[in-house]
Protein backbone atom coordinates (compact mmCIF):
# COMPACT_ATOMS: atom_id res chain seq x y z
CA UNK A 1 0.00 0.00 0.00
CA UNK A 2 1.25 3.45 -0.82
CA UNK A 3 -0.42 6.85 -0.65
CA UNK A 4 0.13 8.71 -3.90
CA UNK A 5 2.45 11.71 -4.08
CA UNK A 6 -0.62 13.96 -4.48
CA UNK A 7 -0.85 14.11 -0.69
CA UNK A 8 2.70 15.33 -0.08
CA UNK A 9 2.52 17.65 -3.09
CA UNK A 10 -0.65 19.17 -1.61
CA UNK A 11 1.11 19.74 1.73
CA UNK A 12 4.03 21.32 -0.19
CA UNK A 13 1.55 23.58 -2.00
CA UNK A 14 0.06 24.78 1.28
CA UNK A 15 3.53 25.51 2.66
CA UNK A 16 4.42 27.59 -0.41
CA UNK A 17 1.14 29.50 -0.37
CA UNK A 18 1.69 30.37 3.28
CA UNK A 19 5.42 31.06 3.02
CA UNK A 20 5.08 33.33 -0.01
CA UNK A 21 1.70 34.88 0.84
CA UNK A 22 2.88 38.34 -0.22
CA UNK A 23 3.58 37.08 -3.74
CA UNK A 24 1.27 35.95 -6.52
CA UNK A 25 1.25 32.16 -6.28
CA UNK A 26 0.69 30.55 -9.67
CA UNK A 27 0.77 26.92 -10.73
CA UNK A 28 4.08 27.61 -12.48
CA UNK A 29 5.55 29.05 -9.28
CA UNK A 30 4.38 26.01 -7.30
CA UNK A 31 5.54 23.58 -9.99
CA UNK A 32 9.02 25.09 -9.82
CA UNK A 33 9.16 24.50 -6.07
CA UNK A 34 7.78 20.96 -6.26
CA UNK A 35 9.66 20.19 -9.49
CA UNK A 36 6.67 18.74 -11.31
CA UNK A 37 4.69 19.73 -14.37
CA UNK A 38 2.29 22.66 -13.72
CA UNK A 39 -0.56 20.47 -14.99
CA UNK A 40 -0.13 18.26 -11.91
CA UNK A 41 -0.23 21.32 -9.67
CA UNK A 42 -3.39 22.61 -11.39
CA UNK A 43 -5.09 19.23 -10.93
CA UNK A 44 -4.26 19.15 -7.23
CA UNK A 45 -5.27 22.80 -6.79
CA UNK A 46 -8.58 21.91 -8.43
CA UNK A 47 -9.10 19.11 -5.91
CA UNK A 48 -8.18 21.40 -3.00
CA UNK A 49 -10.52 24.08 -4.35
CA UNK A 50 -13.37 21.59 -4.70
CA UNK A 51 -12.81 20.61 -1.05
CA UNK A 52 -13.00 24.29 -0.05
CA UNK A 53 -9.41 24.43 1.19
CA UNK A 54 -8.05 26.99 -1.32
CA UNK A 55 -9.29 29.76 -3.58
CA UNK A 56 -7.73 29.94 -7.02
CA UNK A 57 -7.92 33.27 -8.85
CA UNK A 58 -8.23 32.59 -12.56
CA UNK A 59 -6.84 35.02 -15.08
CA UNK A 60 -4.81 37.27 -12.81
CA UNK A 61 -3.46 34.25 -11.00
CA UNK A 62 -2.89 33.68 -7.33
CA UNK A 63 -3.99 31.20 -4.71
CA UNK A 64 -5.18 31.67 -1.15
CA UNK A 65 -5.83 29.29 1.73
CA UNK A 66 -9.46 29.56 2.85
CA UNK A 67 -9.04 28.76 6.56
CA UNK A 68 -6.40 29.23 9.22
CA UNK A 69 -3.72 26.53 9.09
CA UNK A 70 -4.75 25.40 12.58
CA UNK A 71 -8.12 24.37 11.13
CA UNK A 72 -6.81 22.25 8.24
CA UNK A 73 -5.72 18.74 9.14
CA UNK A 74 -3.76 16.20 7.18
CA UNK A 75 -7.03 14.25 7.02
CA UNK A 76 -8.72 17.20 5.25
CA UNK A 77 -5.91 17.27 2.68
CA UNK A 78 -5.87 13.48 2.34
CA UNK A 79 -9.61 13.36 1.69
CA UNK A 80 -9.32 16.19 -0.85
CA UNK A 81 -6.59 14.69 -3.02
CA UNK A 82 -6.66 10.92 -2.52
CA UNK A 83 -9.18 8.86 -4.42
CA UNK A 84 -9.90 6.50 -1.55
CA UNK A 85 -13.46 5.54 -0.85
CA UNK A 86 -14.73 5.26 2.68
CA UNK A 87 -13.44 1.94 4.02
CA UNK A 88 -11.53 1.40 0.79
CA UNK A 89 -7.88 2.05 1.53
CA UNK A 90 -6.95 -1.58 1.04
CA UNK A 91 -7.87 -3.39 -2.14
CA UNK A 92 -8.41 -7.10 -2.47
CA UNK A 93 -7.51 -9.18 -5.47
CA UNK A 94 -10.71 -9.68 -7.41
CA UNK A 95 -11.28 -13.40 -7.67
CA UNK A 96 -9.93 -15.57 -4.87
CA UNK A 97 -10.62 -19.23 -5.45
CA UNK A 98 -13.97 -20.12 -3.78
CA UNK A 99 -13.06 -23.79 -3.62
CA UNK A 100 -9.95 -22.98 -1.57
CA UNK A 101 -10.61 -22.61 2.18
CA UNK A 102 -8.34 -19.56 2.34
CA UNK A 103 -9.67 -17.97 -0.85
CA UNK A 104 -13.24 -18.55 0.23
CA UNK A 105 -12.75 -16.82 3.61
CA UNK A 106 -9.96 -14.27 3.23
CA UNK A 107 -12.23 -11.26 2.64
CA UNK A 108 -14.41 -11.83 5.69
CA UNK A 109 -11.35 -12.51 7.84
CA UNK A 110 -9.48 -9.36 6.82
CA UNK A 111 -12.27 -6.82 6.30
CA UNK A 112 -12.68 -5.67 9.91
CA UNK A 113 -8.94 -5.71 10.58
CA UNK A 114 -8.13 -3.58 7.55
CA UNK A 115 -10.95 -1.20 8.42
CA UNK A 116 -9.43 -0.74 11.88
CA UNK A 117 -6.03 0.00 10.32
CA UNK A 118 -7.57 2.58 7.98
CA UNK A 119 -9.49 4.20 10.83
CA UNK A 120 -6.32 4.41 12.95
CA UNK A 121 -4.44 6.06 10.09
CA UNK A 122 -7.27 8.54 9.49
CA UNK A 123 -7.49 9.31 13.22
CA UNK A 124 -3.77 10.12 13.26
CA UNK A 125 -4.08 12.26 10.12
CA UNK A 126 -6.82 14.19 11.89
CA UNK A 127 -4.45 15.11 14.73
CA UNK A 128 -1.85 16.85 12.56
CA UNK A 129 -2.58 20.32 11.19
CA UNK A 130 -0.91 22.46 8.58
CA UNK A 131 0.04 24.78 11.46
CA UNK A 132 2.23 21.93 12.78
CA UNK A 133 4.00 21.79 9.42
CA UNK A 134 4.39 25.59 9.32
CA UNK A 135 5.92 25.57 12.81
CA UNK A 136 8.43 22.89 11.78
CA UNK A 137 9.24 24.69 8.52
CA UNK A 138 9.78 27.99 10.36
CA UNK A 139 12.09 26.21 12.81
CA UNK A 140 14.12 24.66 9.96
CA UNK A 141 14.38 28.01 8.18
CA UNK A 142 15.52 29.74 11.38
CA UNK A 143 18.19 27.07 11.93
CA UNK A 144 19.39 27.43 8.33
CA UNK A 145 19.51 31.21 8.72
CA UNK A 146 21.50 31.02 11.96
CA UNK A 147 24.04 28.69 10.31
CA UNK A 148 24.69 31.34 7.67
CA UNK A 149 25.68 33.89 10.33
Amino acid sequence: MQISSRFTIAIHIFCCIDQFKDEKITSEFLADSVKVNPVIIRKILGQLKKAGLVKVHRGSGGTDITRPLEEITFLDVYKAVECVESNGLFHFHENPNPSCPVGRNIHSILDDKLLRVQQAMENELGLITLADVKRDLDLKLNIEESKKL
